[in-house]
């Protein structure tokens, strides 16, 4: 939810991080460390580009102030790192999501230009054994929120040839495509006309359709229109967070299912955590009568309110949250035996979610600590590989094979 959070708003929630390191925590075995290094991990969703882009960082050797670098993505095990082009409501409304997307796909190779033995962008899953080899960090692209396409369907192959291999419709406002999970009042009732265009569009291309941030009648929708898989590239589950419609209810993650698609899972604690989760629902409900308090005053010819103070008052009013790491893997688990374990995956949020990371999952290097409690739980090294990458390849292959056969 960094997006939400540390761009699209001011700071109100980043005091949403862990207070004390006083929970139990699943520590990483010999064995989980070896399946770490074996298996192919994909994380769907690191919001590396954006904080690149504000604040240069070499995260081609060890960047402390990031989440995401390669010294401890190779200590972690992960092969293929989904670098989130995240662009805000804020840029969609003043018209410079096309250029902020841009920019962040220019900051992606000038780092793989920097450090071609240690990086490389792939943009087919046919491609990955071959350019993982040498210890190489894997580097697609997933754009998060289709704001950069504007009303130009066009800009869907043009991002296409920049290497974007997914597209999340919407973010935390109704965009031209689709309406979000975020917004009170929605826009479209699901998808806009030129929101299944779009889905049509990127089918005929090959990119994945991501409906995680949308509606819920706009996920519907897009799992409907779509003639092969769709993703939830950073999605938890309702069940845990009752209301919360920036997750996915049953019946939603099972049409993802039922379509072969994967419903990856997050770590930021305002997804998987019930306390955290309520308390951004909370936010959101207290934003939303400010500004429509606030549309009130200044129709009255009264001055507008203080937004930084109604931040400040908020966060002293809603202390940090603290998260173990058996709330991601309670997360897993329901997945697995709701879904099937076929489908099933992980989309981290690393850099996007201001800290708000359970214990034990705070960098790209804590993969073995979630395996190491996977593996505790009774799932099997097989099942584990899957939800780790193999989904994930799976789903993406399928999504190109639709687009060859057209």
């Amino acid at each position: 939810m960094k997006h939400v959070l540390n761009r699209a708003l001011p700071r109100c929630l980043l005091a949403i991080a862990l207070a004390a390191p006083t929970l139990a925590l699943a520590q990483a075995t010999d064995a989980a460390r070896a399946l770490a290094q074996d298996a192919v991990i994909v994380d769907t969703h690191i919001d590396a580009p954006g904080i690149l882009v504000d604040t240069w960082a070499d995260l081609g050797v060890s960047a402390p102030d990031r989440e995401f670098d390669y010294p401890r993505a190779r200590a972690g095990g992960l092969d293929v790192a989904f670098m989130s082009i995240y662009t805000s409501a804020r840029e969609d409304d003043a018209g410079s999501a096309w250029q902020s997307a841009n920019a962040q796909i220019d900051a992606v190779e000038a780092l793989v230009a920097r450090h071609p033995d240690r990086f490389a962008i792939v943009t087919s899953p046919r491609d990955v054994d071959r350019l993982r080899q040498g210890g190489r960090v894997l580097l697609p692209l997933g754009m998060e929120n289709g704001a950069p396409i504007g009303d130009d369907l066009a800009q869907v192959a043009f991002f296409h040839d920049r290497g974007v291999r997914y597209i999340t419709l919407a973010h935390s406002a109704n965009n031209r495509i689709s309406d979000s999970s975020y917004t009170i009042e929605k826009k479209w009732d699901g998808l806009s006309p030129f929101g299944r265009d779009v889905v049509a569009e990127m089918n005929r291309l090959g990119m994945m359709v991501d409906v995680s941030h949308l509606s819920d009648a706009a996920v519907a929708q897009a799992v409907a229109l779509s003639s092969v898989p769709v993703i939830a590239s950073h999605s938890a589950l309702r069940h845990f967070t009752p209301g919360f419609e920036r997750n996915l209810s049953d019946e939603l993650a099972l049409a993802i299912a039922a379509k072969g698609g994967v419903v990856q899972i997050p770590f930021g604690i305002a997804f998987v955590t019930p306390k955290a989760a309520a308390k951004t629902q909370a936010y959101f409900r207290a934003s939303d009568a400010f500004n429509r308090a606030n549309a009130e005053r200044v129709a009255a010819g009264q001055p507008p309110a203080d937004r930084a103070a109604f931040e400040k008052d908020w966060e002293a009013a809603n202390p940090p949250v603290e998260a173990p790491i058996t709330d991601v893997l309670d997360q897993i688990d329901y997945a697995v035996k709701l879904l099937g374990v076929e489908h099933v995956g992980i989309g981290s949020d690393f850099d996007g979610v201001s800290g708000e990371l359970p214990e034990g999952l705070r960098t790209v290097a804590d993969y073995p600590n979630l395996i190491a409690g996977l593996q505790a739980r009774g799932h099997s090294d097989d099942d584990i590989r899957a939800i780790l990458g193999g989904n994930l390849l799976r789903a993406w292959a399928l999504v190109e094979a639709g687009a060859a056969s057209r």
